[in-house]
């Protein structure tokens, strides 16, 4: 018999653990509330709009609470993480979803879009990871998962400063995996390709969308609970040895 640690817990079961989600009012970060929760997390949901938040938090359960929070002022993350940990004590799994896709040519591009657009995407994930992760290194570990996007891997049109600010991403997660790997966190990212999300049916709707579909192998755009998966995959007891990995989830379109 192989030598190893003994069973693993394949159940997926995240009972009594603590999750953070930022950009958890809407999207795939709504989803992976919703999934954490359905799971047996208690989930601390972030977003710039508090009121959505608190709402994704009810329908989670388990006590989960919503939490007002700007991912792009260090302040405020840092008020908003530190009112986490007084209210649940610890945090276990982070999910860094928070995210603007401001599209303009790149001979258009201002510097107000790529000001922003890296303020959230990655100074908002770099914010974040940094307190949480000084909280897990206190406490003995965790996971993060940093939702990137498959155009960390790919050139967009139109998406100079999203497609910077992914790629960025992947070179933040390998690093904090790195570092933090040998003191009991795992980091790792999640790059879909376009979701089906309200606001992902609304932009791709129409012609726009069928071409794009066609450059997908699988012929389709992912669904939100289809990157919960892999999220709670990710976030569960059996994953241990995975860290610095990119998941994708883009049906093969990286893979042409």
């Amino acid at each position: 018999m192989l030598e190893g640690r003994g069973s693993l817990d394949l159940g997926f079961s995240l009972e009594r653990k603590i999750a953070v989600v930022t950009g958890g009012a809407s999207g795939i970060g709504r989803e992976i509330a919703l999934t954490f929760g359905a799971t047996g997390a208690r989930v601390a949901v972030l977003d710039l709009r508090a009121e959505g938040a608190t709402e994704v938090a009810t329908a989670s359960g388990t006590g989960s609470r919503g939490f007002e929070c700007d991912v792009s002022d260090a302040g405020s993350v840092e008020a908003a993480i530190s009112e986490v940990v007084r209210h649940f004590g610890r945090v276990d799994i982070l999910v860094n979803c928070a995210g603007v896709a401001l599209i303009e040519a790149a001979e258009d591009l201002s510097v107000e879009t790529w000001d922003a657009t890296l303020d959230v995407n990655l100074k908002g994930a770099f914010l974040v990871c940094q307190q949480v992760g000084r909280h897990m290194l206190s406490t003995g570990g965790g996971r993060i998962i940093n939702i990137a996007s498959q155009a960390a891997s790919v050139g967009l049109e139109g998406h100079l400063a999203y497609c910077a600010s992914k790629a960025g991403l992947l070179g933040l997660t390998r690093v904090l995996a790195v570092e933090w790997g040998g003191r009991g966190i795992s980091v790792n990212t999640i790059s879909p390709t376009i979701v089906l999300t309200d606001l992902g049916r609304k932009v791709w709707a129409g012609e726009k969308g069928e071409a794009f579909k066609k450059m997908i192998p699988s012929g389709r755009f992912a669904y939100p609970d289809e990157i919960a998966a892999v999220a709670l995959f990710l976030a569960g007891a059996a994953t241990e040895m995975i860290n610095g990995a990119d998941i994708l989830v883009d049906g093969g379109y990286t893979a042409r």
